[in-house]
């Protein structure tokens, strides 16, 4: 028998996800929702947050953001004036500026979708642009919605958590889940820290209506899947998720030390299991087919990321060890 989140075990994983991830960082156990995984939660935000907001993105960023925002009725013009015809607005985020966007040119906005280390270009924040990100948020009024689900393959001295940036508490939510740490993909378990600091412009607390749509919209995650999470976060569990990310990084060192030997311009992957390459000039898709047309090998083009990932493709690291020696032996003999 499945037993809905919260029965039994959802004081504890709380209390462990508070102790394991956020320390002496001020989060409590009573600022954590258990869910079934950070896209979903990130749906539900959405839904938080209605279809009157205006709302920016990391260019390139993980689809769902957009996505959600577009079933909830915002609109999606990026190719237009933004200011007149859309209330999406991409922050470019390339090479040359470190893949953090320019925030003296973004508008005032209601809400903020960050992710870091980022999906899909692998590019970890700095603290010092994370205290940017914060301050920006508070002269505007924004709510920072920060993606950590990467966050334990960051090896640099960068932040793991928006709320170790002063002030963060009062302006950002964090959603994060077992997904990428511990093969939970299909098991489906993850969380979201909303602080009890943040509050709306009248003084309402966010966490109370996000309250209200959790337990009006959802049913809770399995308490199977939360014994899989308590589980993960004892000493042996941890120890064993951050040797799978060990050998993950591992693998993203070998794609990397592949393109990079054949010319190419490579970023990310020493701090996420994701390797950017950039095909300058050439559309991503076309490279995407010929990549798999010729090699077999399935990668991702840059394009479904936003436009700003155009010329790019993204190449996972997760994968067995033998395939990927294999792939990069494909795509060298592909691109000598």
């Amino acid at each position: 028998m499945v037993v809905s989140a919260g029965r039994w075990h959802g004081p504890n994983l709380r209390a462990a996800i508070a102790s394991t991830f956020y320390g002496d960082l001020g989060i409590e156990e009573t600022d954590i929702f258990v869910s079934d995984g950070a896209k979903c939660d990130i749906s539900r935000l959405q839904l938080l947050f209605g279809s009157n907001v205006k709302m920016a993105v990391q260019d390139p960023s993980y689809p769902a953001y957009v996505d959600s925002s577009v079933i909830m009725g915002q609109t999606d013009l990026f190719q237009k004036d933004i200011e007149q015809y859309g209330n999406i607005e991409y922050m470019r985020c390339t090479p040359e500026n470190g893949f953090f966007p320019d925030l003296s040119t973004v508008s005032k906005t209601d809400i903020i979708f960050f992710c870091s280390p980022n999906n899909p270009t692998g590019s970890v924040a700095s603290r010092d642009q994370l205290m940017q990100l914060v301050q920006f948020a508070k002269d505007n009024g924004s709510i920072i919605v920060y993606d950590s689900a990467y966050a334990m393959y960051i090896s640099d001295d960068c932040p793991q958590s928006i709320f170790e940036i002063p002030g963060a508490k009062e302006v950002a939510i964090e959603t994060s889940s077992f997904s990428k740490y511990a093969g939970f993909t299909g098991v489906r378990l993850g969380w979201t820290v909303i602080p009890k600091e943040l509050l709306f412009s009248d003084g309402f607390p966010v966490a109370k209506d996000f309250n209200r749509i959790v337990c009006t919209c959802f049913n809770g995650s399995s308490n199977i899947a939360q014994a899989g999470g308590l589980a993960c976060l004892s000493s042996e569990g941890l120890k064993a998720m951050k040797d799978v990310i060990g050998f993950y990084k591992e693998n993203s060192e070998i794609i990397i030390d592949t393109f990079a030997s054949l010319g190419f311009n490579v970023y990310g992957g020493k701090n996420a299991p994701y390797v950017w390459v950039h095909f300058p000039g050439r559309s991503s898709w076309d490279v995407f087919a010929e990549i798999l047309e010729k090699t077999h090998l399935v990668t991702t083009p840059g394009s479904g990321f936003g436009p700003g990932g155009e010329g790019f493709i993204r190449v996972s690291a997760f994968g067995h060890r033998g395939n990927v020696l294999e792939a990069c032996k494909r795509l060298k003999q592909l691109y000598k």
